[in-house]
């Protein structure tokens, strides 16, 4: 019950929370969002686009080949690319991460291990983003409290989450397969994560990855006509990125904007720039995705040329299996004999 429940309840509070934002702020942020994007903003999303994928890529690389899975950084970088456009288009916001987990597992012969070096890598930056807001939140403890006054609210649906979330797991595998699985996971994690040659490179490619985030929303900030210093912006933009984790978004849509609005609003910024600010970033960040497109076309050419040569080949052979093996025609009673005899 709740595996049908919960893709329609995650859907349902993003738009509650953009339908609040829209009855709250109206419609005039959002087209403002779209309408501030100017050119040097499109090239910067595509060039802050292309570093963070490749340093997300390049992450993806050393989980999974320390998980005796091959894999290489051109492919890595075509594959995050195409799943960063569908999480961006699709409502899930993870059907692009799921497709590249599974084509490369097949690839590699190892199914589960593949999803499972996806999931260790995209742990990897959200475990570095959460030790990031941690330390915003120590440098100003009173931002929690300026910017998230539910936060006992907060807190208790995330338990509520959390519980369910496990109880489904237990009872869709059992108690031996979940250990199983919860064994597996852990032994793939300490493999693939925390060795002593790979948690360091791993934390620093995710910590830059971050940064290029943190980049591309001051971009936002300023195409928005914000004009606050960066060190004022950066504390909310980090949070941002913390609540855009929640799996309560449309393509990344809802959370983010929802808080972006009541953090600027309690920053003295004002609830309607930040709101613009995230509207923005949603766009930008779709933008830095486009590249996507181009190797989904690619891909499509590439396997419609595959299935035309089998299809010649095939009509080839049928033709050849029909044909007589000798050219000459019997006349006269004569025996059928090679042109050459």
């Amino acid at each position: 019950m709740m595996r049908k429940i919960w893709p329609w309840l995650r859907l349902l509070v993003a738009v509650v929370i953009l339908a609040v934002l829209v009855w709250r702020l109206g419609t005039g942020a959002f087209v403002a969002g779209l309408r501030v994007i100017d050119t040097p903003a499109i090239v910067a999303a595509l060039a802050i686009g292309l570093l963070t994928t490749v340093l997300s890529a390049w992450r993806w690389c050393l989980v999974a080949r320390k998980l005796d899975l091959p894999l290489g950084l051109g492919t890595a970088v075509s594959d995050y690319y195409q799943a960063l456009l569908l999480n961006a288009v699709l409502p899930a916001g993870v059907v692009g991460d799921v497709n590249r987990a599974v084509s490369h597992g097949r690839e590699s012969g190892n199914v589960g291990r593949g999803v499972r070096a996806v999931l260790l890598e995209r742990l990897a930056g959200q475990v570095v983003l959460l030790v990031i807001g941690v330390v915003v939140l120590l440098a100003d403890p009173g931002l929690v409290s300026a910017v998230v006054p539910a936060r006992d609210i907060l807190i208790a649906v995330g338990i509520v989450l959390a519980a369910a979330v496990a109880i489904a797991g237990w009872k869709r595998w059992g108690p031996s397969a979940g250990r199983r699985a919860v064994a597996t996971a852990l032994a793939d994690g300490r493999l693939g994560l925390l060795s002593r040659d790979t948690w360091p490179v791993v934390a620093l490619l995710s910590a830059a990855t971050i940064a290029g985030h943190v980049a591309m929303f001051v971009v936002a900030a300023r195409a928005a006509g914000l004009t606050a210093p960066v060190g004022q912006l950066l504390p909310l933009m980090v949070l941002a990125l913390v609540v855009m984790g929640l799996p309560i978004n449309i393509g990344g849509w809802g959370p983010r904007e929802g808080f972006s609005a009541l953090a600027f609003g309690a920053a003295g910024l004002g609830a309607t720039p930040g709101l613009t600010t995230a509207v923005v970033y949603g766009v930008l960040t779709l933008v830095a995705s486009l590249p996507g497109a181009l190797v989904l076309l690619l891909r499509r050419v590439r396997v419609q040329d595959s299935k035309l040569s089998r299809y010649w080949a095939k009509a080839s052979t049928r033709l050849a299996s029909r044909s007589l093996p000798f050219a000459a025609v019997a006349r006269d009673g004569r025996p059928i004999t090679p042109d050459s005899v």
